[in-house]
């Protein structure tokens, strides 16, 4: 086979989703019916890449040091919703049920993989949490057992000694799932139907 054709399969496989197959036919039909697009593709990463970094205060995307949330007058200062990943933030504003502020944590504990309090912006989240006038902290996490050893772990280091009103969001989501797989009417109720910790 082609070296150029079997790593530019290589570089596809690794995008989430992609198998073998699915990285063959995209590589096919780049190189050989979607070489306009496959420009559009290189100039659109690029930009993107260019313009985007990461929010200085809730760790989501954003084109300048705030993102477009965090920038929002609208958006209820009060309430603080504490979500794994920046897919996890994007499902739960595709459900429309949510007008307050995010902090992303970029993960959750996992001893086994050696994620620890120290690997997650806790120290950055306690800070927020003193500085802000924050009433309520909503953790969206999901139900599988590392996301409930961190709501845990944030609820007894950081929140309940800053006094904080805490809730959990309500489950209609499968037990093991995340947040990014659920479909909107599965997060409209389960951010509804979210508790007081």
């Amino acid at each position: 086979m082609l070296a150029s054709f079997d790593a530019l399969k290589k570089i596809l496989r690794r995008l989430p989703g992609i198998g073998y197959r699915s990285a063959e036919r995209m590589a096919l039909y780049l190189l050989l019916e979607g070489r306009e697009q496959a420009q559009e593709l290189i100039r659109g990463l690029s930009s993107s890449l260019d313009a985007l970094q990461m929010c200085s205060l809730c760790g989501n995307l954003a084109e300048a040091e705030r993102c477009s949330i965090c920038s929002d007058p609208a958006r209820d200062s009060s309430l603080l919703c504490l979500v794994e990943t920046i897919p996890d933030l994007y499902a739960i504003e595709r459900s429309g049920d949510f007008r307050g502020r995010y902090q992303v944590l970029g993960g959750k504990l996992s001893p086994i993989r050696g994620v620890l309090p120290q690997n997650l912006p806790l120290a950055h989240l306690r800070h927020r949490l003193e500085q802000e006038k924050t009433r309520e902290v909503i953790l969206a996490l999901g139900g599988d057992t590392e996301s409930e050893a961190t709501c845990q772990y944030i609820l007894r280091e950081i929140l309940q000694p800053l006094g904080k009103e805490v809730t959990r969001i309500g489950f209609g989501l499968p037990s093991g799932s995340g947040i990014a797989l659920a479909d909107a009417d599965t997060l409209h109720t389960a951010i509804l139907a979210r508790r007081k910790l």
